[in-house]
Formats: structure tokens, sequence, C-alpha cells
């Protein structure tokens, strides 16, 4: 059996294999991402300009040393000297301006200033609107690919999880025994979920960081290649740091994932017993054992959170350091008038850019290893195979006749631990049989088998003289109804747990299938009757109520093989009463199989098998049993004695 906690040591960082297989689900939505894509391209475009207006703005119509323009009509009159096409270049010295024009330099009239000042601010403001243009395009740019890569995001996950549901509906019941409740529902919710993060932060949003950054350290060197050297300089340092920071988040990202599904196993177990926690007071006990999960998850979570808060600061503190950098080198080249004003604040606001996606890839790789953590555990589950499966040819008949027989079965759901031990018996079409003796002696394993639950090691199980291997499951569990000891009710109305959704049964065959079994009475006294709802595993019904609507199920699907699983042991003497009415109606033409608690119940069956420690030990009617005087007159006479005395 694997164990939970062996599963949990994964060991590789990043599997191509399983980063394939997730791709391999964005396939059908590969359109839809690449839009996203082309859309943050556009995103980054939008980003990487704003600076660069800014600077444009600032040196050649702010703060300008010196601006060369090509003057119009309108401008020309005011220049004695100057025609219409000419470049005129302004100085501009404690705020006085000059004309340079050739080999001159005249001082500017207040006239000739207001000029320069007009066409200055009209290109300020043509700036200003270019810049809100480009912050609506981003806008819209930014809803689109928000809107479409989560769309897409939200369809694969939907398809993991589909697919990982339905491989859980596929597996065999033995599957189920060795595996912790909590632990499935962590792989379909929790871990798919973070998959989802993966999709949305790092497929494709990826992109855009390294759209902006190779666009950032183009624009820088174009700009200036020292302060471009200078802020690159850090990134050796940038990469310790990640480095050190993946070899640590890795681990702790696991611990967390391990920690998380030990309390949602806990807790499933814990709401599922509440019943039997109460009722022997251990509800202090549980609580300091979920106290116990807990705390270790919490701190579990401190110690992801702390490596996380360690990293983001000291990305910011070395984007502060190189920003103090530039601020020094370019504030002395602004002073040398080696470099315009506009360039360095456009550096710095590049700067600010420029460690914004580093910072974002290093907690994508966050994101990315909890996503690998996440998935190997998913498809690990995925490729783990049912331990019964059908043949390619396996047989599906419409209808079976219900014979039933045993040949020499051996079998144990651990290994040479046998339950059953060379039993043999067979049943005719229509016949009943019921199965009695102590607790263990293998009664229930019978049903098991027969339903192929599980495979026998030795021996075969017939059904109209077929190998029940040969049918698929499907068709041979179709032909066989059982009620269980333990009612099961799913949330919904009462037809609805009755029909189990199955569309082809009517209103009022439902109705129909509940009279034949004595449901209807109390159905029929409850407020909205079949629509009535059904509370998380039938809570709002008895427990006698609960076994007449899990009789009307199983007579609403009309099986040939009829197996009553201990139907009456937990029920009230009027519930039973009713179901006794019921029966002989259910065995009608059914080969019926019994398993009894009360032997009352089961006076009138066909045949009566006594197991003991998984061999038959007797076999015969009622009174037969009884004349023979063994085990099973002795399992009579203690119930007797029991009753009586009760």
């Amino acid at each position: 059996m694997n164990s939970y906690f062996e599963e949990e040591k994964l060991e590789k960082t990043y599997d191509g294999e399983l980063m394939k297989r997730l791709l391999s689900y964005a396939r059908p939505h590969v359109i839809m991402l690449l839009a996203a894509i082309i859309l943050l391209a556009f995103t980054a475009i939008a980003e990487l300009a704003q600076p660069y207006l800014f600077k444009i703005a600032i040196d050649d119509h702010i703060n300008y040393s010196e601006k060369s323009f090509v003057l119009d009509q309108s401008q020309a009159a005011h220049f004695d000297s100057l025609e219409p096409g000419d470049t005129a270049h302004i100085l501009r010295e404690d705020r006085q301006f000059y004309l340079g024009h050739v080999s001159e330099e005249t001082k500017l009239s207040e006239e000739q200033i207001q000029v320069v000042r007009s066409e200055d601010s009209r290109s300020v403001l043509n700036i200003g609107f270019v810049l809100m243009g480009v912050f609506f395009v981003a806008f819209f740019v930014n809803f689109g690919q928000v809107y479409i890569l989560n769309y897409a995001s939200n369809k694969i996950v939907y398809a993991i999880r589909h697919d990982l549901f339905s491989h859980l509906q596929r597996m065999s019941v033995s599957f189920f025994d060795e595996q912790p409740v909590g632990r499935l529902v962590t792989r379909v919710t929790n871990d798919t979920e973070t998959l989802y993060e993966m999709y949305t932060s790092v497929l494709v949003n990826l992109f855009k960081d390294l759209f902006l950054l190779i666009g950032i350290i183009v624009v820088m060197l174009s700009l200036n290649l020292q302060l471009a050297l200078i802020t690159f300089s850090m990134i050796p340092v940038i990469l310790m740091a990640s480095y050190f920071f993946r070899s640590k988040v890795r681990e702790a990202y696991r611990e967390v994932r391990t920690k998380l599904a030990k309390v949602n196993a806990s807790l499933n177990e814990n709401l599922s017993g509440m019943r039997t926690i109460h009722v022997f007071k251990r509800e202090q006990q549980q609580y300091q054992h979920f106290q116990n999960l807990n705390n270790h998850l919490l701190k579990a979570n401190e110690r992801e959170n702390f490596i996380s808060s360690i990293f983001r600061p000291g990305v910011e503190l070395i984007s502060s350091l190189a920003m103090a950098l530039i601020i020094y080198f370019g504030g002395g080249l602004v002073m040398d008038q080696m470099i315009e004003f506009g360039v360095l604040f456009a550096f710095i606001n590049y700067i600010r850019q420029f460690f914004q996606p580093i910072n974002n890839l290093t907690e994508k790789y966050n994101i990315l290893q909890s996503a690998m953590a996440s998935s190997e555990r998913i498809f690990q589950l995925m490729d783990r195979s049912p331990s019964i499966t059908d043949k390619p040819d396996a047989y599906s008949p419409q209808n079976i006749e219900g014979k039933i027989e045993f040949k020499n079965v051996w079998f144990a759901y651990k290994e040479k631990d046998w339950i059953l031990k060379d039993v043999s018996f067979k049943v005719e079409p229509g016949q009943s049989i019921a199965f009695v003796g102590a607790t263990g002696a293998g009664k229930t394993s019978v049903i098991n088998v027969l339903s192929r639950f599980y495979d026998i090691q030795h021996g075969s199980i017939l059904i109209d003289d077929v190998d029940i291997r040969e049918y698929s499951q499907d068709s041979l569990r179709k032909h066989i109804g059982m009620v269980q000891q333990d009612v099961f009710l799913f949330s919904g109305s009462i037809a609805e747990n009755i029909s189990l959704n199955e569309k082809k049964l009517s209103l009022a065959q439902i109705e129909d299938t509940a009279r034949e079994v004595n449901a209807h009475q109390f159905i029929d006294l409850l407020p909205n009757k079949y629509e009535h709802q059904v509370l998380e595993r039938g809570n709002n019904f008895s427990t006698g109520q609960q076994q007449l609507i899990s009789f009307a199920r199983t007579l609403a699907f009309d099986p040939s093989i009829l197996i009553l699983d201990e139907a009456t042991a937990h029920i009230d003497a009027e519930t039973e009463e009713l179901i006794q009415q019921a029966i002989p109606r259910l065995m009608n033409k059914r080969t019926t199989i019994a398993i009894a608690h009360r032997l009352s119940t089961i006076q009138h069956c066909d045949q009566i098998l006594v197991l003991h420690h998984g061999k038959i030990v007797e076999q015969g009617i009622h009174q037969e049993l009884l004349k023979r005087k063994g085990y099973y007159h002795k399992l009579y006479r203690l119930q007797y004695q029991t009753q009586k005395r009760a």
C-alpha cells in the first residue's frame, strides 16, 4: 500500500515530462493563450513608452539647455533674420532666452520668448494627450489579456479537475480503503487550484516579464551606455539571491502542502465521526490532535512566509542600491551637462520597472515549484491504474437470468490472509440464499467478490455460467441491486436519491417504486413530498426512513440479482415490519442473497449457508439446520436467549 507520506517525498525541482502533460491541457486553448501573449506584448510596449515620453517632455520642452525647431510662417514673422523652414536654436541661461542662428546669438524679446513658450506648451500638452492615450490603451489591452487568460485558465483547470474526478470514479473500492478522504479532496481542490495559479501567473505572464526585461535593456542601452552598465552590475547580486531563495522555497512549499493534506484528512475524519466523538467524550483529545496538526501547518506556513519575506525586501534593497548609484553617477553627468535631466529621470523609472520583472520571475518560480509539486501528486494519482479492469472484449448482456455459482473460491484482502477459503455453492435463478455466521466469518466478503469490488485469488464465480471477469463491471453491477446496512443518501431531493438522476425514471415510476417498498407513506406526509430536500448523509431522516428510501432506490433499477446486506439490522420494529412486508415483493422473480443478523428474517430462504472462519460449515434450510444441532443451532439458541432476556 502506498502511504500518503511516502507519496509526498518528491524530489524533482522541474520535470519536463510533467510540464509537457500540463501544457497538453492548454493545447485546445492555444489560440486564446496566443492572443493573451500578443496583448501582453502591447502592454509591455505601453509600459516601456511611459518613461520615454516623460524624458521627451522634460528634455525637449520643460527643462532644456538647448532646443532646436523648424520655424513655420507665424513663428518666422517674429524673427528678422529667419525665414520659414529655417532651424532656430534657443539657448536658455538664468531664465533668459537667446536665439542662436548660424553664428549669431541674440537675446530674445518678450514677444519672441512667448513664441518659444507657446510652442513648448503645445508640445507638452500633446505629450500629455499621448500619455493619456497610452494609459487608456494599456487599460483596455490589460483588461482583454487578463479576461482571456483567466477564461482559458479556468477551462484548463476545469478539464484537469474533470479528468481527475473521473479517474477517481473509475478506481476500485480497494483504492479507497487505503486512501484518506481528506487527501483525495486536497488533490481535487487545493492542488488543481495551484495549477490555476501557474497557468494565470506563470504560463503567459512570463512572456510579459521577458518582454519588459528585453525592452528595458534595449532602451537603457540606447539612452546611455554608462548608466545602463551601472544598472546591470546589480544583476549578479540578484542572481545569487534568487539561487539562494530557490534552494529554500522548494522545501518550504512541499512542507506546507504535506501539512495541509494532513489537516484536511484529519478534518474530514473528525467531521464524519462527530457523533462517535460526542458519544465517547473524545472532544478534547480530538481537538488536541487537530491542534497539533494545525500547529505544524502554521509553522510550515511561517517558514514559507519568512523565506518569501526575506526575498522581496532583498530585491527592493538591491533595486534601491542601483537607484542610488544611478542618482550619484547620473546626477554628476547631468551637472556636467554630459546627459540631459530627462535621461536620468527615465533611468530612475526604468530601474523600478527593471527589477519588478526579476522579482516577478522569482516569485513565479515559487508558483512553478508549487505547481510542480501539485502536478506530481495529481498525475501520480491519475497514473495509478484501477486494480480491477475490464477485458477489451468484455461481455455486456442486456438481461441475465440470475444463476450464481461459486467454485472453490479463495479470497484475501491482504496476501495469504484468507477471508474466504474454498467456498463453493450454487443458486438457481429466482432462488433465495442466506449467509449467517459470526462477525468476521466472511459474509460481506461474499458480496464484495460477487459484485467484483475485489477480485478473488483462486477459483471462479459464475453468473449464468459465465465467469464474472468476462463481464464489464458496469454491466455486472447494472444487474445487481444492493441494500446495505449503512445507507448513504446524497444531498438533493428524495426523488433524486431514488432515481440517482436516471433520466429514464419518471416521477410516476419513482412513486410506484416507493409504494412497493412501503416508503410512500412517510414521503407523502412531508411538506414537499418527493421534492423534499435530503440533508447531508440523510441526517434529517430516521435510520428506518433512510433504509426505506434505499429499498426504493434498489427496486427502481429492477436488478436481476438482489443483495440484502443486514438491511434490517439497525431499524425500529415498526419500520422492520414495513420492510418485511416489502421484501417478498422485492424478491419476486429475483435471485436473492441475504446476509442476516437476525435469523428470524431468513427462515423462508431456499438455502441457508453457515460461514465460520471463511468456510461453509453447514448448508440447508432452517428446519434442517436446527435438527442437526450444529453451529446454526448454536447461533439460533444464543440469539433466541438474548431476545428472551430483552
